[in-house]
Formats: C-alpha cells, sequence, structure tokens
C-alpha cells in the first residue's frame, strides 16, 4: 500500500509520524519535496521509528514514484508563520496565504496527477478548503478532500470536555464551514450524554454566553496560540490527517468534518461526511437554528471568495 506526503516541513514530518503509527509493515510511506536532501533526512529519521513501532517502509522519492498510490497527502507550502497569518485581529486569517500556496500548487498537483492518476488526493496545505478547490480543477477529478475543520471541532470538543470535566471523546460537536475565522460553531447541537452542553452549563451556574465567547475565541485563534509557543502548528494536525488517512485507506465510511465541494454552495466546505476510499461519499446536513445558518452562508461566500483567487492559477 503506498502513501504519498508531499512536503517534508514541519506538517509533513508530523504527518509521516502519525502513518507510521496507524499501519503496519504493508504500507510504503514515499516523502516528496524540492528540497531533496531535507525528504531524505525526514525519511530516515522516521524510518527508525517506523522499524520500532510499525515495520512501515518510509523513503524519499520524486514524483514518478508515487505511481500506484492509492492516497497522496499535500502539505507543502508556505506556513501561518513564514507568510504572515498569525495576526489575530485580520479577519482574512490563514486566507491570506491563498496567492502563495496556490502558485505552489499549480505545479505541484498536475505532477501528483501524472504519476498517480488513480489517487485520492487530501490538502493539508493551509488554507485547505481554496486549495482544494485548486486541486479538484488540476486533477479534474472529484477525489479530493482537505482536511476541514476535524482539527477545529477537535479542539472545540477538547476545550468543551475540559469546562465540563468530562473525557473529549464523550463531548459530541462540530465546527462548520472554513478551516479559519469564519467558521461556524454548532452550539445548538453541542452536547454531552445526550444533554446540550450550554443546559449543562447553565445548570451549573455558568453564564452560557460568556462560555461561548471563550471557547470560540480559543478554538478559532488555538494556531496562533501554538505558534507563539513552538513556531508551527503541526502535531494536533499530523494526527487528524493519520487518522483521515485509515478512513480513506480502509474505506471505513466514518463520519468526519472533512471538507468536499458543495455544489449546493458553489464551493469546498466542511459538512459532517461520510469518508472513503474515493473521498467523500455523501455529506450529512446538521440541523442548525438560523443563527448558524447565516454563519455557515457567509462562511461559504468568504471561501468562495478565496477560491476564486485560488482557481486563477489554473
Amino acid at each position: 500500500m503506498k502513501i504519498g506526503v508531499i512536503g517534508a516541513g514541519a506538517v509533513g514530518a508530523a504527518t509521516v509520524t502519525a502513518l507510521i503509527r496507524t499501519f503496519d509493515a504493508a504500507a510504503d510511506i514515499l516523502v516528496v519535496d524540492r528540497d531533496g536532501p531535507k525528504a531524505a533526512g525526514l525519511a530516515a529519521d522516521t524510518g527508525y521509528a517506523a522499524a520500532l513501532v510499525s515495520g512501515a517502509t518510509v523513503r524519499a522519492a520524486g514524483y514518478e514514484e508515487l505511481a500506484g498510490a492509492r492516497l497522496v497527502i499535500i502539505t507543502a507550502g508556505v506556513n501561518e508563520k513564514a507568510g504572515g497569518a498569525t495576526d489575530r485581529n485580520d479577519p482574512r486569517g490563514r486566507l491570506v496565504l491563498v496567492p502563495q500556496n496556490a502558485a505552489a500548487f499549480a505545479e505541484i498537483v498536475p505532477a501528483v496527477v501524472a504519476a498517480a492518476p488513480e489517487a485520492t488526493l487530501l490538502v493539508v496545505t493551509d488554507p485547505p478548503d481554496p486549495l482544494a478547490d485548486l486541486t479538484r480543477a488540476l486533477a479534474g477529478h472529484d477525489r479530493v478532500v482537505s482536511t476541514g475543520t476535524v482539527i477545529d471541532s477537535l479542539r472545540f470538543r477538547f476545550h468543551l470536555a475540559r469546562e465540563l470535566d468530562v473525557a473529549t471523546r464523550d463531548v459530541d460537536a462540530y465546527v462548520l464551514g472554513e478551516h479559519g475565522t469564519s467558521e461556524v460553531f454548532c452550539w445548538s447541537n453541542a452536547t454531552v450524554g445526550g444533554t446540550p452542553v450550554l443546559d449543562v452549563f447553565a445548570a451549573s451556574g455558568r453564564d452560557p454566553a460568556e462560555m461561548r465567547s471563550h471557547i470560540e475565541s480559543t478554538v478559532r485563534f488555538g494556531n496562533i496560540t501554538i505558534i507563539d509557543g513552538i513556531g508551527a502548528s503541526q502535531h494536533g494536525i499530523g494526527a487528524v490527517v493519520g487518522r483521515l488517512a485509515e478512513a480513506i485507506l480502509t474505506d471505513e465510511h466514518a463520519v468526519l468534518p472533512v471538507a468536499s465541494f458543495r455544489a449546493d454552495y458553489g464551493v469546498t466546505m466542511a459538512l459532517p461526511s461520510v469518508l472513503g476510499a474515493a473521498g467523500v461519499v455523501r455529506t450529512i446536513a446538521p440541523k442548525l437554528d438560523d443563527g448558524e445558518r447565516e454563519l455557515l452562508d457567509k462562511s461559504a461566500r468568504v471561501l468562495r471568495e478565496a477560491s476564486r483567487t485560488a482557481l486563477a492559477y489554473r
């Protein structure tokens, strides 16, 4: 089973680490980077780790060696810190990276598709949703998924669980729309033990509005907090990519808030989706209140504008 990882930066490294922990010796993980020695170094380092934890093979490769890959994960591009996307007061957030990373994708995606035309493509590079629209256009097929709001939903559940003093796995809550500043927190259907979390907050004497504001800010700018501390947001998203790769390569039909092209919104955006070997099998429209629906429409408008910029690089 061949898996391609494009990009040997911080997120690429975290992705390979997650993959070697997820898959066994049957996995052949290829690292492609324009900096050949960097790809070779990452392959060697993670290859030693793989020998201990799974026996998977990790090797540096060129695009042509992706032939036969079932999944290619694209992490290459300018990151948030280098690209100037860490200003909490800039409503564009990660979208400022579109021109630089769209230009890179205009070179990367055709090379990937030429070598591995049957592969499902998973877009991780920020901002993943507009770049997934560009990838879809360049690839000429719909087997394109972005990581969407999986990491945002995980952060949402994590912080809810911390405030509720329960395990994260026991909280059911989603962030939808853009992986970015216009993302939509679905408070109306966030539950713990089948009970709305806002009711639990109210019953404990805490102000639900105050809790909403605090948690949303913490999640929305969680990436910047991480970047301020260690320079790059990498380990959480790496683990997420490992989970998504597992769902795709086992045709699991897991329900996750990845992003795919939505004809009804005219753009790639995140909704709860059934994820399988060819990408998103179908989406599951959640029940939202009026305010959340308005916010989701707004998020789609933001993404459509960003996608127009990205698609100019076709």
